[in-house]
C-alpha cells in the first residue's frame, strides 16, 4: 500500500455560509476523503465581509484587519479539522486555500480578482505550508481567473463516451462540460446559483436559507418578472465568462424588483428560484440537449431547485456527484487540495478553453510555515 499523501482544501464562497476545510488523500488514482469540517463564520465577521464586498471610504484599513481575521478563522478550521483524526499536522504537504472573495472584475481594461485570507497566518497558525492565491496567475495570462474547478472535475469525472455536465451550485453557479471525447473541456458561470434566493429571504423573512426551497415553491413564479430578470446581458455573454456578487446582489436585486412590489413575496421567491433554473438550463443546452448531469454544491440539496431544473432538462439524467463517489458537500474543498497538489508537483491546473488564459499554468504561490 502506498504512502498517503495528504493535502488539505480549504473553500468560503460567495455565500458566506462557512468555510469547508477537507482532508484528501491524493495517493491513489482517485482522491480519497479523510475527513471533513465546516466552519462557521462568525456573525460579526460576516457582516464585515459583506460590507467590503461594497465600494465604501476607509477599505485599506477595513481589507487589512479582515485579511488577517479571515486567515485566523481558516487556520482554525484547519486545526478543528485535523483534531477530528490521526494525522498530524507534519504528515501533511500543504493546505489549498481559496481565500474569501471580496472583488471579482475580469472584464475590467486592467481585470483583477481579489481573495483574502492571510495564507502567512495560515501557514503560522497551523505549522503546514499553504499554497494560496491560484487566480491571478491565470488573470495576468489574460484570464478570467474562474472557474478554475473545471480541471479537478475532467480529472475525477470524465469517462469516455459518456456526455456529462458537472454543475456546482453555490452562492453563484458554474457548469463544466466533459465531452466524452476530443473535444475540449468548458466551463463557465452560468449567473446566480443560490445568492439571490439567499439574499431576499433573509431579508423577507431572517432565515438564512430557504430550507430545500419550501418558500419558493408556496409561491407561484411571475412569468413577466423572470423574462425581465433573464434579460440581463450576463446571460447572452459567450464563455469564457465569470461573475460574482459584484453583479448578483441585493442592490441589484432591489432595483430590479422595483416595478414588482405589489407581488406576494413568496411570488418573488419563486420566480428568483426559478431564475436560477433557467438560467442554468439554457446554457446546459447551449452545450448540449442530451447527457448526463452532475450536480454538486449546496444547491443540490435544495430539493424545489433540484426538481425544477430536472424538468428543464428533460434529455439529461440528472442526478448529484454522490453517485460519482464524490459528496456534494465537499467537492469544490477537493477541488482546492487538488490545486494545491498540483502546485506542489509543477503541474499545470487551469485550463485556457475554460477561463480564456493564453496558455495553461501552474497556479498559486507557497507560503512556508517555517
Amino acid at each position: 500500500m502506498s504512502k498517503p499523501e495528504y493535502f488539505i482544501g480549504l473553500m468560503s464562497g460567495t455565500s458566506m455560509d462557512g468555510v469547508d476545510a477537507v482532508l484528501v488523500d491524493f495517493s491513489a488514482k482517485q482522491p480519497r476523503l479523510i475527513a471533513s469540517h465546516t466552519e462557521a463564520i462568525p456573525a460579526h465577521l460576516f457582516k464585515g465581509l459583506q460590507r467590503l464586498c461594497q465600494p465604501e471610504t476607509d477599505e485599506i484599513n477595513r481589507l487589512g484587519r479582515l485579511d488577517r481575521s479571515v486567515g485566523q478563522l481558516f487556520a482554525q478550521a484547519v486545526n478543528h479539522l485535523l483534531a477530528k483524526t490521526t494525522v498530524a499536522a507534519s504528515e501533511v504537504i500543504a493546505i489549498g486555500s481559496h481565500g474569501q472573495t471580496v472583488r471579482h472584475m475580469p472584464n475590467l481594461e486592467i481585470s483583477f480578482t481579489l481573495q483574502i485570507g492571510d495564507p502567512n497566518t495560515i501557514a503560522i497558525e497551523t505549522n503546514i505550508d499553504v499554497i494560496a492565491d491560484f487566480r491571478r496567475k491565470d488573470i495576468a495570462l489574460g484570464g478570467q481567473g474562474a472557474p478554475l474547478v473545471p480541471a479537478f472535475h475532467e480529472q475525477v469525472f470524465a469517462q469516455p463516451n459518456h456526455s456529462r455536465v458537472i454543475l456546482n451550485i453555490g452562492g453563484i453557479a458554474n457548469v463544466t462540460y466533459l465531452p466524452g471525447n476530443s473535444e475540449p473541456v468548458l466551463g463557465f458561470d452560468t449567473g446566480p446559483g443560490n445568492t439571490l434566493i439567499d439574499a431576499f429571504i433573509q431579508q423577507a423573512l431572517g432565515q438564512p436559507f430557504d430550507d430545500d426551497g419550501a418558500w419558493a415553491d408556496s409561491g407561484t413564479s411571475h412569468p413577466d418578472l423572470l423574462k425581465h430578470l433573464l434579460s440581463h446581458s450576463y446571460f447572452s455573454l459567450a464563455y469564457p465568462k465569470s461573475t460574482g456578487r459584484e453583479l448578483f446582489n441585493h442592490a441589484w436585486l432591489e432595483q430590479q424588483l422595483a416595478d414588482y412590489s405589489h407581488l406576494d413575496q413568496q411570488d418573488i421567491q419563486s420566480t428568483l428560484l426559478d431564475l436560477t433554473c433557467h438560467s442554468i438550463a439554457n446554457d446546459i443546452h447551449k452545450l448540449s440537449s442530451t447527457g448526463e448531469l452532475f450536480v454538486c454544491g449546496g444547491g443540490a440539496l435544495n430539493k424545489a431547485l433540484m426538481r425544477r431544473l430536472t424538468s428543464l432538462l428533460p434529455g439529461y439524467k440528472v442526478d448529484t456527484t454522490n453517485v460519482l463517489g464524490l459528496d456534494v458537500k465537499w467537492v469544490e474543498g477537493i477541488a482546492f487540495a487538488w490545486l494545491a497538489m498540483r502546485h506542489h508537483h509543477d503541474l499545470p491546473a487551469n485550463l485556457p478553453a475554460v477561463t480564456g488564459a493564453s496558455r495553461a499554468a501552474v497556479l498559486g504561490g507557497r507560503f512556508k510555515a517555517r
